[in-house]
């Protein structure tokens, strides 16, 4: 069985659609389980113990969500050098009102010191959330909960 951690913040909803849509394409996936947490309710112990993490956020000022970064705060010194996490899988879904790179850029910078591995190309929604995007977001979830499941990753 495998599991997928699908931590995300949203104010306004965009977000939590998406990884509500990720889950969606995740539990598709024979024998996958998808947790859906939102970044202040995640712990160590959750990124610990899944098989694969996707993480949502929406973009503020060219960032990515302080309670996004928040969670990278508080997990990452017990995190350092822990073997559970050594190239865990991970995808990303950005909810942009401007262009989301900022936003993946801070991600992907701070994926790099936990030593994640990116699996798929990320999902950023510019402006609204709409079917097509909705549509991706799943597509990420069947990706990496497939990958994961196969032991690809």
């Amino acid at each position: 069985m495998s599991e997928i951690l699908i931590v995300y913040h949203s104010q306004s909803g965009n977000t939590k659609r998406m990884a509500d849509a990720v889950a969606k394409g995740v539990e598709s996936i024979e024998d996958c389980i998808a947790i859906v947490k939102e970044a202040f309710d995640t712990s160590l112990k959750d990124i610990i113990s899944c098989n694969g993490l996707a993480i949502g956020s929406p973009e503020y000022f060219g960032y990515m969500a302080g309670a996004i970064k928040d969670l990278f705060d508080r997990t990452y010194e017990s995190a350092r050098g822990r073997k559970e996490i050594f190239r865990k899988p991970y995808v990303v879904f950005i909810s942009a009102g401007n262009d989301g790179r900022g936003a993946l850029s801070s991600i992907k910078r701070i994926c790099t010191g936990y030593q994640f591995k990116m699996v798929y190309d990320p999902v950023i929604a510019r402006g609204g959330v709409n079917e097509e995007i909705l549509t991706r977001c799943e597509m990420l979830g069947k990706v990496i909960a497939a990958g994961c499941e196969a032991r690809i990753y």
